[in-house]
């Protein structure tokens, strides 16, 4: 426990010592620990190098501001190396990375900024104005995968004003823009093989409901641009994606819109919301379809109705709590 003391004493002087350069080198040394203690995968060297160039909310990134190497690592007082065998960056040793996620304080909100910073990354115009339909030469722009990625990550994990009117600038052009492919690239591998997911990117909506953004979900539907029961290239509904990675909060949003069919079946499986929220174990979800509004206490066997509203805040339809998938026969319970 002494020697632990001692560490994390030895680790606050070093952290002192970056932020006693003060001016620009203390920003570079401070910015560099937020994003490789709280990035989402290892960064690359030339990702890092324009992740810290960004001013948050500017129209472009000029490229004589990104830092040289051996100007940023000079910054953080040796805490930070570069492993020159996978081009990535890293903190000297694990003990660091556990020091930084116990004093979060240190970068104030770094969730939130680094969502800032990729959004404002993902609305420059040199980004808007690549093609969503080719492949982007990324020699320009090695940021672009990342922030495409994880934008919503960093997002949900906290939330700013500042972040939901740049994700909202990002939407307004979502279905032309190229980080709706690279997501959509990266979700199409998450999904098992005979999905058979076509190349349409994915809508806004959709990508909003798998990042679990319930304010911005709010703001999508009320702009009636998206259809809350459309299926993606994949077969899959809004209701589904926040379902199965149990986001409450959009589900139960998605739940009080009057057109929703909370038994919208996938395409591929054929399993409905509570099936997916059920074999992930998200009990929150779970709980939404189970309840009164949607169970049909009439229904004998396996008679499931849906001519009759059911109150004024939910949709016209029954959930099915013992409706088995096309695929393999699987209900709910199961």
């Amino acid at each position: 426990m002494e020697g632990g003391l001692g560490l994390g004493g030895a680790y606050g002087a070093m952290v002192g010592r970056i932020k006693a350069q003060g001016g620009e080198r203390a920003r570079l040394g401070m910015a560099v620990l937020m994003w490789i203690s709280h990035s989402r995968r290892p960064l690359q060297v030339d990702e890092l190098g324009q992740a810290i160039a960004i001013r948050i909310g500017s129209s472009d990134l000029d490229n004589d501001e990104i830092p040289a190497i051996p100007t940023w690592l000079s910054c953080c007082q040796g805490l930070v190396i570069v492993d020159k065998g996978a081009s990535t960056v890293r903190l000297i040793h694990f003990t660091l990375q556990e020091y930084l996620g116990t004093h979060s304080d240190l970068f104030g909100k770094a969730h939130a900024t680094m969502a800032e910073t990729c959004l404002t990354y993902l609305n420059f115009q040199h980004v808007k104005d690549l093609s969503a339909n080719a492949s982007p030469d990324q020699r320009g722009t090695p940021f672009l995968e990342y922030s495409s990625l994880y934008w919503g990550t960093h997002m949900r994990m906290e939330h700013s004003d500042r972040a939901k009117t740049l994700a909202l600038e990002l939407l307004g052009l979502w279905d032309s823009h190229t980080a709706a492919k690279y997501l959509w690239k990266s979700v199409k591998k998450g999904l098992p093989y005979y999905y058979y997911a076509t190349d349409k990117p994915f809508p806004g909506l959709h990508c909003i409901s798998y990042f679990g953004i319930a304010d911005v979900a709010d703001t999508l539907i009320q702009k009636n641009r998206w259809d809350v029961n459309q299926k993606d290239g994949a077969g899959i509904t809004p209701l589904i994606w926040a379902a199965r990675y149990g986001h409450e909060d959009v589900v139960l949003l998605l739940l009080q819109q009057k057109h929703i069919q909370p038994d919208k079946r996938d395409r591929k499986e054929g399993r409905t919301a509570l099936s997916w929220a059920a074999g992930n174990g998200h009990e929150g979800v779970v709980r939404f379809f189970l309840g009164p509004r949607f169970i049909n206490p009439g229904s004998i066997g396996r008679v499931w109705g849906a001519p009759l509203v059911v109150g004024q805040m939910f949709g016209p339809r029954y959930v099915n709590p013992d409706a088995p998938d096309t695929r393999y026969g699987r209900t709910p319970l199961l």
